[in-house]
């Protein structure tokens, strides 16, 4: 559906041409007065108000005020000849999103409904997400609204059930012990104990006694005996992060472990049975690793009954925004800071940046707003540097590796023409065929794109 602009003012000759120019991209009304304005916007769903600041006896700031108490209301921009710092001012406190001073330029006016657009469409999906903050059932506090995740909550919920161990791979910070406990929480097992190890955090003379306990007097400083992580989790999960960093010698242990179902502390020959459910997590290469001769191909095997591959973040942006509004109700809580917003212009920085580091950079991010913030919002200038020094609008890639339409080097032609349509192509794609957005990342006007695709229609024939 198109956007609805309504566009009030009182020289005919101004809504007439206004009117003209974007009813192909917007649904517009238009009103010579304020009263006309007013019965339109409560009958009619505006998403952009366009007002003059004189209306014949009225002020355009008036309407401005009526529009923003609505319960939805329209990003507003104020118009007129008589403009200066002054009243500019005076627009924004009234909640204006920009100032427009006549004569209008057409492709000024356009570029900027474009992107009040694109804000009016960040604003309302932040409201719909903030209304749906409660976490699915049982994959404890794991959210995301983007078809990768909605495919791993589903493969979640069909394997939890089961005994099979399960490989969770993906980047650091990408959530993978979120993972793990949900598959938990999911299963038969969920009475029992969950139990974590980091393989990263353990030296190979550690790990064998971490993993399987060992008896009094085994080596030298065990004056007691001790379980190992294994009992503990007798009946219930065993997470091994990081199981790429296991060592050669505890693999061979823990293979043994997996097929016989039972262990043997350190300083003892007995066995002890085990009942539990092994689930393993890398952000490493088990495949290469093998290759290479530092992995035993067959533990992979053992460990490897179900793989789930976690996205990285900077491949799903869709679901920044629903993520930053929990970790903020989270974050605000936990430092007693109330109810806390994110202005438009520090959402759209994070929904733009590309991650690094992930969900867990993200939130560390949202924290440092929330401890940062003097008020009950936090703007771009809350949020730590390397975010404020973005540039507005994210390049289409800013990693040759993270190229999924196409790569330079595999392009069948370097023509510039030719180049030049495949860029516009990934544009589109990105936008889910939306040309305004298309033209914001490309940073052309809608125009501009439009003669570009019609030059060459067999292209483009599915965005036409």
């Amino acid at each position: 559906m198109k956007p609805v602009l309504l566009i009030v003012d009182d020289e005919k000759s101004t809504r007439t041409v206004l009117s003209a120019a974007l009813e192909d991209s917007y649904e517009v009304f238009a009103a010579a007065n304020g009263k006309a304005a007013r019965a339109i916007m409560e009958s009619e769903p505006v998403d952009i108000l366009l007002t003059d600041l004189r209306l014949g006896g009225e002020s355009g700031m008036d309407l401005i005020d009526v529009a923003r108490s609505q319960s939805n209301p329209p990003l507003c921009i104020m118009m007129t000849a008589y403009g200066s710092p002054g009243t500019a001012a005076e627009a924004k406190k009234h909640g204006a999103y920009y100032f427009l001073t006549k004569p209008l330029n057409l492709d000024e006016v356009e570029l900027l409904l474009r992107r009040a657009t694109q804000v009016r469409s960040l604003e309302s999906e932040n409201r719909r997400l903030s209304d749906r903050l409660e976490p699915n059932s049982g994959l404890d506090r794991m959210l995301g609204d983007s078809p990768q995740m909605q495919d791993i909550f589903n493969r979640i919920r069909r394997v939890a059930p089961s005994n099979a161990s399960v490989l969770i791979e993906g980047e650091t910070g990408t959530g993978k012990e979120l993972v793990a406990r949900a598959l938990h929480n999911l299963s038969p097992r969920q009475a029992g104990k969950f139990v974590a190890v980091n393989c990263a955090a353990l030296s190979p003379q550690l790990m064998e006694s971490e993993l399987f306990g060992h008896e009094k007097g085994a080596f030298t400083g065990a004056t007691q005996r001790r379980i190992g992580r294994f009992e503990e989790a007798n009946g219930g999960t065993l997470f091994l992060d990081e199981i790429g960093e296991m060592d050669a010698t505890t693999q061979v242990k823990l293979l043994r472990v997996l097929a016989e179902r039972s262990i043997e502390r350190v300083g003892s020959n007995t066995p002890i049975h085990v009942d539990v459910r092994v689930i393993a997590a890398t952000n490493r290469n088990l495949a290469s690793m093998i290759e290479a001769g530092s992995f035993r191909q067959d533990l992979f095997q053992r460990l490897n009954v179900v793989t789930l591959t976690l996205p990285p973040l900077r491949e799903r942006h869709g679901d920044i925004i629903l993520m930053a509004n929990a970790f903020l109700r989270e974050l605000s809580a936990e430092n007693n800071r109330g109810t806390m917003t994110f202005t438009r212009e520090a959402l759209e920085r994070m929904r733009d940046f590309n991650w690094p580091g992930n969900v867990r950079q993200l939130r560390t991010a949202v924290e440092h707003g929330v401890v940062m913030s003097n008020g009950v919002e936090i703007t771009l200038a809350d949020l730590p540097e390397y975010l404020a020094n973005q540039p507005k609008i994210a390049p289409i890639t800013q990693n040759p590796q993270s190229i999924t339409y196409f790569e330079l080097e595999s392009l069948p032609s370097l023509n510039l023409q030719y180049v030049e349509r495949q860029v516009i192509l990934l544009a589109l794609k990105r936008t889910g065929g939306n040309r305004s957005a298309a033209a914001e990342i490309l940073g052309i006007n809608r125009r501009t794109l439009q003669r570009k695709m019609a030059e060459a229609p067999q292209d483009f024939q599915q965005y036409l």
